[in-house]
Order: structure tokens, then sequence, then C-alpha cells
């Protein structure tokens, strides 16, 4: 099994757009994909069920909000019991050995980062301390870890834009870290210091877990960033627009994050409607035109990166 953060600190670019397209065209090449929806705008989540859906079925009782409520992440509630599967989308994979699994998100997941920063307090001993802050940490990539969960090739946790604790969990969970950026300098300011967060966070982590002061069952981490890759790119006669090619440019030379080779283009017609029929747009498109094409071969960059392909599927 895979396990791979998708985020960003800045919204808006297209970073739920790739983590619903990325896992349902991963699954119907056969891969067994759970995607985890850890942002509060629930838009991953929308993208598999309708909204109607969600509020008689899902919101009360099977989100990954109860799984972090509580004194401890999971202690109240087992994540593997909050795996819903969509069927529209499964219908659509044409595939037998593929599947894609989701874990809801929550509206009310925005208020979760303050609770679980004041579970961190109120231990006396700084042995505790570092025990509370890898349990918690942790919380996350232990749940995924349970035996239940050995059956997916590929894990998609689709990240709220900021480092709050929620993201922090994701990432400690996480082998690999996709970022999707818009060529723009908003997008692309943030990159560097999202990698420097994240190594900060793996250090400290990973020195608690090497502290003398039994530590558990905790093991060290080593995720890394998988790269960059470029969303709603302007084409213009066949090449990328002047202006965004020189921030592609920019990141490429001047920044510590890898940038992917393959990117998406901006594309209105396949990507206006996401949600609104359960199926993500690449499942959608009968014909394999330029942008189908495009996304299929960022496909085959991100599985041959994860060493993972169809054959891996059961």
């Amino acid at each position: 099994m895979r396990i791979m953060a998708v985020m960003n600190y800045k919204g808006g670019v297209g970073k739920t757009t790739l983590t619903a397209n990325l896992g349902a065209v991963a699954a119907s090449r056969g891969l067994r994909v759970l995607l985890v929806d850890l942002d509060p705008q629930t838009n991953l989540t929308f993208s598999f069920f309708s909204i109607d859906d969600w509020h008689d079925r899902i919101k009360d009782d099977h989100t990954i909000k109860q799984w972090y409520d509580g004194e401890m992440p999971g202690r109240d509630v087992s994540l593997a019991d909050l795996v819903l599967t969509p069927e529209p989308v499964n219908k659509a994979l044409n595939n037998a050995a593929g599947k894609l699994d989701v874990i809801s998100s929550h509206l009310g997941l925005i208020d979760i980062d303050l609770e679980l920063a004041a579970r961190l307090g109120g231990t006396t001993t700084l042995d505790g301390s570092k025990r509370k802050f890898l349990d918690l940490h942790g919380c996350l990539r232990d749940a995924l870890h349970d035996s239940r969960f050995s059956e997916y090739d590929l894990v998609l946790i689709d990240c709220a834009p900021n480092f709050g604790l929620v993201t922090k969990t994701a990432i400690v969970a996480s082998e690999q870290i996709l970022v999707p950026a818009k060529a723009d300098y908003l997008s692309t300011l943030g990159l560097d210091y999202l990698v420097g967060n994240c190594d900060g966070l793996v250090q400290q982590f990973n020195e608690f877990v090497n502290h003398k002061g039994g530590t558990g069952d905790h093991r060290p981490i080593n995720p890394s960033i998988l790269g960059v890759v470029f969303t709603m790119v302007q084409i213009y006669s066949q090449q990328v627009t002047a202006a965004q090619h020189a921030y592609i440019d920019e990141v490429q030379l001047n920044s510590k994050v890898p940038v992917l080779k393959n990117r998406i283009r901006n594309s209105p017609r396949h990507f206006g409607a996401a949600g609104e029929s359960g199926v993500p747009a690449m499942l959608r498109t009968s014909s394999k035109d330029e942008v189908v094409r495009e996304f299929n071969q960022l496909v085959d960059e991100v599985l041959a990166s994860l060493a993972l392909s169809p054959g891996d599927g059961r």
C-alpha cells in the first residue's frame, strides 16, 4: 500500500479535482484506491456523493470528524468503519479488479485543529509530552496500517490548505506528498515554505521517536515530496502561455521542490461540472481527447513514481 498526501497552502489550485480524478483513473486501471477527505470544505466527498445523500446518511455518523473527536482520535470510532463505497464511480470503472472508496469529511472539521492542540497540553513531564505528541501526530498513520486497510494499493489524502494538526497527521501518515499548483505568483510563493515546514515536522517527530524516554511502537517517518504538478495550465498554439511558463521555469530553476513533467491544462468543459454526477471528469469523457491523454500521462508518471502499476491491483 502506498499513502500519498495531496496538499498546498494555497486554495483554488485544483487540489481536489486532481485527487478525485487521479484516484478514479487509478481505480479504472485495476488498483484498489481509498480517498481520505481531510479538507473541511468537503469538496472531495461531494465529488462522489450528493449533498442530500451526505446530509441524510453520512454527516452524523460516517465522517472523519467523528474519528478525530474524543480524547484521542480513533479511540471511540474505528477508521475502517467510516469507509464508504460510492456507487456511481465504481459502476463507471469497467474494471473488475479496481475499486474506489472514500472516507468523508465534515464541515465541522475546521474546529478540530483547536481541539487537537488543546489535547497536546496537560502533561507535566517531558517524556509524557513527547509521548502525547507522537500519539496524536501518528494517529492517522497507525489507523491506516490496521490490517483492514491492507486490501488497498493506494491511499490519497486530500489535505486542507493549511498546516494545522489535522494536516500534520496526514503528512506523518504519508510516504509521498504531491503538490498541485497554478503557474502564478500566489500559488508558487509558499512552495519552499511548505517543504521547510514538512522537514521541520519530520525532524521533530523523529527526534521524539529516538528519545530515550519510551516512545512505544512509533517508528521514524520519511515522507518525501513527489513533486509539484501544475494545474489549470493555459495552452495557446499547443504551448504553455509565456506568463505561466515563466512561473514554471522559476520553480524548476530556483525551488527545492521537484516538478513533474506532466501538467493539467485548464479545461472548463472537462472539469467545470465536477461532482454533479458522482463520476470524475476523466471517467465521464468517452473520447480520448488531448485533455484526457495528458491526464493519463500524468497518472502514468505519478504511479510510476510510487512504484505502482495495474498489475498491483487485486
